[in-house]
């Protein structure tokens, strides 16, 4: 593995109760951060960044979807993922986007799951043990309401300055107690709700 990595932490979380209820539907969050150094740092704004992110990005993403598999059993029961890079304070937000918004990232995570989806993301530049919320959808029915949930993250000591956090996250069901329909299931909406312009009172004919 790439000395660039310094550490990877993995994350489980099982709700079991929400609201005081039992969760009916059984769910496993999970998210997988690998630290790495910032290459970019210090070279400036306006440098081609490729070189690094197909020699990096490839190795981080798999290392990340080797742990989001093994914590839920199997690319099969991944239902649900998503992605993100916390920048330290000495980087660019590009540096963030840089390791994950590319194919050397994303289609990796994507065929290591069986996803089909584009993956939603977060980035955000911040000090070390920064919590971040990744956001993560169905791998492959993105408007699947259900799996609209989020995964919280913090690593206590990273990223430092020079560092990038990247996340990959994954859960093998749905949010807990679900209940807000889908879009298969929606019924279109009248104009005026989509308008804002509340529907005109008919006037009763004069005697």
């Amino acid at each position: 593995m790439s000395r660039s990595i310094r550490r990877i932490v993995t994350v489980t979380d099982e709700p079991l109760h929400e609201a005081g209820e039992p969760v009916r539907v059984p769910v496993r969050r999970v998210a997988a951060v690998a630290v790495v150094s910032n290459p970019w740092v210090g070279r400036g704004v306006l440098n081609d960044l490729s070189a690094e992110v197909s020699a990096l990005a490839p190795e981080i993403a798999h290392a990340l979807s080797d742990r989001l598999v093994s914590a839920l059993g199997g690319a099969e029961h991944v239902e649900a993922f998503g992605k993100a890079a916390l920048v330290g304070v000495n980087g660019e937000i590009e540096h963030a986007g840089a390791l994950i918004h590319t194919p050397y990232f994303g289609d990796v995570l994507r065929r290591r799951t069986d996803g089909e989806s584009i993956i939603v993301f977060a980035d955000q530049r911040a000090g070390a043990g920064t919590s971040l919320p990744v956001p993560i959808w169905h791998k492959n029915h993105a408007s699947t309401r259900s799996h609209y949930q989020t995964v919280p993250v913090r690593v206590p000591d990273a990223p430092r300055p020079d560092e990038i956090a990247v996340i990959a996250a994954a859960s093998d069901g749905p949010r807990p107690n679900a209940r807000i329909g889908d879009r298969r299931t929606d019924t279109a909406l009248a104009d005026h709700i989509l308008t804002g312009h509340p529907v005109a009172a008919e006037k009763e004919p004069l005697p």
